[in-house]
């Protein structure tokens, strides 16, 4: 038996290979799409005659003196003359090979800010080389980099990428709109001209995107995502899921009537306009033959957990099994207790599974999800391990679904035991999704919005406090306990130091416990038990606890309609869509709620621009839409996408705040291009995202 031929060793990469591939720069493609940060005018020389003060400025000038000057702090400097003025350079990092090069009698170029004084002028560590040939004809790139980058190295490798690469057109003549922000401009020649642009343009167009190179590559872009997108939506329109209709007869007595009619027969309140026109769209889906992939969205309080329970009893009263999943085991209890409280007197049986039961619990709960005994399974992270076997899932709901990543949304689609079949999809944020957000990142999902808030929710009153007034606050969640209200009290969570974040929660709970006599003041932190935090918020929730001290574990799903009172601790550190979510913790009965924001600027004078935006947005709106609005202009999509794209930047170069004409142009052409140019369609994209594509599909 001849043996297999032996695979010569991978060669080594060298050092600026390596870092190359540290930038993700692994293909020809890659390096032509990675554009300068800023260019550099070496195209012109400037006399230090009519130089100014504080520009930067190409010399080009005889050195008539090299010296290190003495003393603890050794510079090097050089002085350079030009004829018409005279410059000191000054390094104070140099080895004997830059002496070398700088040797009296040299005529260099160098190019640096200038800077004028007693001495005269002087530049800092200024780039130079021999002079000598012609001056370049284009500004030179500067690029983004690692260490063991250098300029040069990255400047050829583009240049060769540049020549090599194929940007042969992708996008057909009948797609592209004559009244185009490019009309003259190819991929090739944009690229062309970004790399290496001419002195004479407009520099303020290359730094705001605004020329048109730059809006043909931020056109193409956006439509390699809007084509991407369109062809996952259009890949799960070939799947088939379970068909999720009432097996009960309408003509039938009440008790016989489909299980979602005794559900809102029995609930003790009506359904808002909007809950209803959502349940609708849901009930249509799930009626369907395609998987439904359907994101629905709400604002805190705005009544998605009854929406989510209709849906799992049209599911349930199908025949099939209903999976609810949240990020955190407080969340899953919330929506446990909720649903039993409603589907439990309709004989529907609700399993509950997390990380924490017990070996003989958890083993009692698994058996009744492998045999369908429970129609309704709700839980953490713990649903989609492998010893969970459902005997027939047909629907998975998954609450702030931002807070999970692909691999684990992918991993409950699987969990359906038939290998033709992917269950019914919908996924439910508190977090409102931006217009913009809504028609780039989630364009492949059918998006329902409950826009309304249910009759008797009181507007809550934000304050934002300097945390020097925090005995102030004190005597304020004295006032309302007196009028037998309850409070949250919330520290922050410092991810680099949990150590940190307990002792924090934990000597505010202390303070509070000594300012408060007479009151019951509990602790709620990440790294309590189980059984621990669900005695904590027992307590809390039947009134017996008058001030909550928290990190965030609250920040979503908590409903205690008596709580009227929100203290937020250094308020600065969180992001707006975290404040917005604990804001909505209170406001959920009919008394008067406020939060209070409290801030501290350390030692700062005053808080930075981007935590001074984030509060001023939380005191001005409590409208959702709004604070999500503004969240995206603030930290960019990043903040709303979570793990969607499990950390893949799926735009480079495209901004949602500023470019909505294009987004709107790549939505229309999209559908057009993938019906009438399949082949171009595959191309574009893959040029332009290659495997970050994938993401999109969960």
């Amino acid at each position: 038996m001849t043996p297999p031929p032996v695979k010569p060793p991978a060669k080594a990469l060298s050092g600026p290979q390596k870092a190359l591939h540290k930038l993700g720069l692994a293909r020809d493609i890659d390096l032509a799409l990675h554009l300068p940060l800023r260019y550099e005018d070496e195209t012109r020389i400037t006399r230090l005659a009519d130089a100014r003060e504080g520009s930067v400025v190409q010399i080009e000038a005889r050195i008539t003196a090299c010296e290190v000057s003495p003393g603890g702090r050794r510079q090097l400097l050089v002085t350079v003359d030009d004829g018409s003025d005279t410059c000191t350079l000054r390094f104070f990092t140099f080895y004997p090979a830059l002496k070398k090069a700088l040797a009296v009698g040299n005529t260099i170029l160098a190019r640096g800010e200038i800077k004028g004084g007693f001495m005269g002028w002087t530049m800092m560590h200024p780039s130079f080389h021999a002079a000598g040939g012609d001056l370049p004809t284009a500004l030179t790139p500067v690029y983004p980099t690692v260490a063991g980058l250098p300029q040069a190295y990255l400047r050829k490798a583009v240049m060769g990428a540049l020549k090599r690469t194929d940007l042969s057109e992708t996008i057909p003549a009948d797609i592209l709109d004559k009244n185009s922000p490019w009309p003259s401009w190819n991929l090739r020649s944009s690229l062309s001209f970004l790399h290496h642009p001419t002195p004479a343009v407009a520099l303020a167009t290359l730094e705001d995107h605004s020329h048109p190179a730059w809006q043909r590559l931020k056109g193409e872009e956006l439509l390699a995502q809007q084509l991407s997108q369109l062809q996952a939506k259009r890949e799960r329109e070939r799947l088939r899921a379970p068909v999720l209709h009432s097996l009960r007869d309408t003509t039938q007595p009440a008790q016989r009537r489909p299980l979602h009619e005794q559900l809102l027969a029995a609930l003790p309140f009506t359904l808002t306009a909007a809950q209803q026109r959502v349940s609708e769209e849901i009930a249509r889906d799930l009626a369907r033959h395609i998987p439904m992939h359907r994101l629905l969205q709400g604002d805190v309080g705005s009544g998605k957990t009854v929406v989510a329970a209709l849906a799992a009893a049209i599911c349930i009263d199908a025949g099939w099994q209903c999976a609810l999943m949240a990020p955190t085991e407080i969340l899953a209890a919330q929506h446990f207790t909720k649903l039993v409280d409603w589907l439990k007197p309709l004989g529907v049986k609700t399993a509950w599974l997390t990380g924490g039961q017990k070996a003989k619990e958890r083993r009692e709960t698994l058996a009744l999800i492998e045999s369908g005994e429970a129609g309704l399974v709700i839980g953490t992270h713990a649903i989609i391990q492998d010893k969970v076997v459902f005997k027939n899932l047909a629907l998975a709901i998954i609450d702030e679904q931002h807070r999970f990543g692909v691999a684990q949304r992918l991993a409950l689609r699987s969990k359906l035991a038939d290998a033709e079949q992917e269950p019914h999809l919908l996924m439910m944020t508190a977090t409102p999704i931006p217009r913009t957000l809504a028609m780039s990142y989630y364009a492949d999902l059918d998006v329902s919005t409950i826009d309304e808030l249910p009759p008797g929710r009181t507007p809550i009153i934000t304050k934002v406090v300097n945390d020097a007034r925090r005995d102030e606050v004190i005597q304020r969640i004295r006032a309302q306990l007196a009028e037998g209200r309850q409070i949250y009290w919330v520290c922050p969570l410092i991810e680099e130091s949990e150590a940190l974040d307990l002792t924090n929660a934990t000597e505010t709970h202390a303070h509070l416990s000594a300012a408060l006599p007479g009151v019951l003041v509990g602790l709620l932190h990440s790294r309590m038990p189980a059984a621990e935090k669900k005695a904590v918020m027992a307590l809390f929730s039947s009134g017996q606890m008058g001030v909550l001290v928290s990190t965030t574990v609250i920040e979503v799903g908590v409903d205690v309609p008596n709580a009227s009172l929100m203290v937020i601790e250094h308020a600065e550190r969180f992001g707006l869509s975290q404040l917005h979510q604990l804001r909505g913790r209170v406001g959920r009965g009919a008394a008067a709620s406020a939060c209070v924001l409290l801030y501290s600027t350390g030692d700062a004078p005053r808080l930075g621009e981007t935590a001074r935006a984030r509060l001023k947005a939380m005191a001005d709106t409590n409208d959702g839409f709004e604070i999500a609005r503004r969240d995206l202009e603030i930290r960019g999509p990043g903040e709303f996408l979570g793990a969607r794209q499990s950390g893949a930047a799926m735009l480079r170069f495209a901004d949602l705040a500023t470019d909505t004409a294009l987004l709107e142009w790549a939505r229309e052409a999209a559908p057009r291009m993938l019906d009438q140019h399949p082949a171009l369609a595959d191309q574009h994209v893959q040029r332009w995202l290659g495997g970050r594509a994938a993401y999109l599909k969960a």
